[in-house]
C-alpha cells in the first residue's frame, strides 16, 4: 500500500460514485439527441435517485434477507472494485485484491446476488430474468477473464496494476493484434454485462423481453435507488476497465496534485467518450433474439482465445 495507491483509490471512489449517474444521463442524452428528441438532461438519473430515496420501501411477502440485502451487496462489491482497480493511478491501495481473477469474481458477485434476489421474489418475471442473467453471466465471465489474461501474458502477472503500468510504459502494446482482439472481446462483455443493446434494452417496458429489469420489478423506494445506482456503477466500472487497459494515457504515476488531477480528468473524459460512443451505436442497433445472444457471446469468447494465442505467439 503506497500513498499513490491510497490517493488514487479515494479519488476513484468519489469520481465513480458521483459520476456514474451522470454517465448514464449523458448516454441517455446522446440517444435522445440522435433520435431527434430534447432529452431529460444529464442530471436526470440523480433526480430519479433522489425521488426514489424519498419513497417507502416495499418488501414482498415471502421474501428472505436475500431480497433485502441484495441492493447493498451489489453496490458494495462494485465500490470495492472502483477503489482497488487502478483507474486514475498506476498503483492500487490493495494490490492483492486488484488481481484479474478477484476483480472479475467481485463483478460477477453483483450479478449473482441480483439473480438470487429475483428468484427470491417467487414471481414468474423474476425467475425468468434471473435465468437469462445467469445464462449470460456463464458466457461472458470466461470471456472477460481470457481477454484481460491476454494482456497479462507479456507482463507475466495477473495483477491489474502491473498490466496498467506496462501499458503506460509501452502504449504501442495496446495496438498489437492481441490487444485489438482483446479490446473487441471485452467491449462485447461490457455490452452484455451492463444490459445494453443488442443483448438487452435498458429502456424497454416489455417484461417478456427484459433481462436485468425483470429481476428488479419488485423493488421500490431506497432499495430501487440502490439497484439503479449499482447498475450505473457497474457501467462506469466496466467502461473504466476498457479505458484504462486499452487507452492508458494520462494515468498518474506520482502522488503529486497535478498528476492526480490530470488522471481524474483523463479518466472522466475517456469514460465519457466511450459511453457516448456506446449510446450512439445503440441508436443503429436492434435487440437480438434471446437465442441469438449465445452466438454473439461465443464469438466474443473466440476473439479472447485468439488474443491469448496471439499474445503467446507474438509475445
Amino acid at each position: 500500500m503506497t500513498a499513490l495507491g491510497v490517493a488514487g483509490g479515494l479519488l476513484q471512489a468519489v469520481v465513480i460514485v458521483g459520476g456514474a449517474p451522470l454517465l448514464l444521463g449523458l448516454m441517455r442524452q446522446v440517444r435522445a439527441r440522435l433520435d431527434g428528441r430534447v432529452g431529460p438532461g444529464v442530471l436526470q438519473p440523480w433526480r430519479d435517485l433522489r425521488k426514489q430515496l424519498r419513497k417507502e420501501s416495499i418488501t414482498p411477502r415471502g421474501t428472505s434477507e436475500i431480497f433485502r440485502v441484495a441492493p447493498v451487496l451489489m453496490v458494495a462489491m462494485t465500490v470495492v472494485v472502483a477503489v482497488v482497480v487502478p483507474f486514475v493511478t498506476v498503483d492500487s491501495p490493495l494490490p492483492a485484491v486488484a488481481d484479474l481473477f478477484v476483480v472479475v469474481a467481485l463483478l460477477a458477485h453483483g450479478t449473482v446476488i441480483t439473480a438470487l434476489a429475483g428468484l427470491d421474489t417467487g414471481t414468474a418475471f423474476g425467475g425468468m430474468g434471473a435465468s437469462r442473467e445467469v445464462t449470460i453471466l456463464a458466457l461472458v465471465e470466461p470471456t472477460a477473464l481470457v481477454a484481460i489474461f491476454a494482456l497479462s501474458v507479456p507482463v507475466g502477472s495477473t495483477g491489474l496494476p502491473a498490466i496498467v503500468g506496462a501499458g503506460v510504459a509501452d502504449p504501442d502494446r495496446m495496438i498489437s493484434p492481441a490487444g485489438l482482439l482483446a479490446a473487441v472481446a471485452l467491449t462485447l462483455v461490457v455490452v452484455a454485462e451492463t444490459g445494453r443493446l443488442p443483448v438487452d434494452n435498458p429502456a424497454t417496458h416489455l417484461e417478456l423481453t427484459m433481462v436485468h429489469e425483470a429481476m428488479v420489478l419488485e423493488y421500490a423506494g431506497p432499495r430501487l435507488a440502490l439497484i439503479e445506482l449499482g447498475a450505473a456503477l457497474r457501467l462506469a466500472v466496466y467502461l473504466g476497465l476498457v479505458a484504462t487497459l486499452f487507452v492508458p494515457w494520462a494515468i498518474a504515476t506520482s502522488a503529486g496534485v497535478g498528476a492526480l488531477a490530470l488522471g481524474v480528468v483523463a479518466f472522466a473524459v475517456k469514460v465519457g467518450v466511450l459511453g457516448a460512443a456506446l449510446a450512439a451505436a445503440e441508436v443503429f442497433l436492434a435487440k437480438l433474439r434471446l437465442f441469438r445472444v449465445p452466438e454473439l457471446l461465443a464469438g466474443s469468447f473466440l476473439l479472447a482465445l485468439l488474443a491469448v494465442t496471439t499474445a503467446f505467439v507474438l509475445g
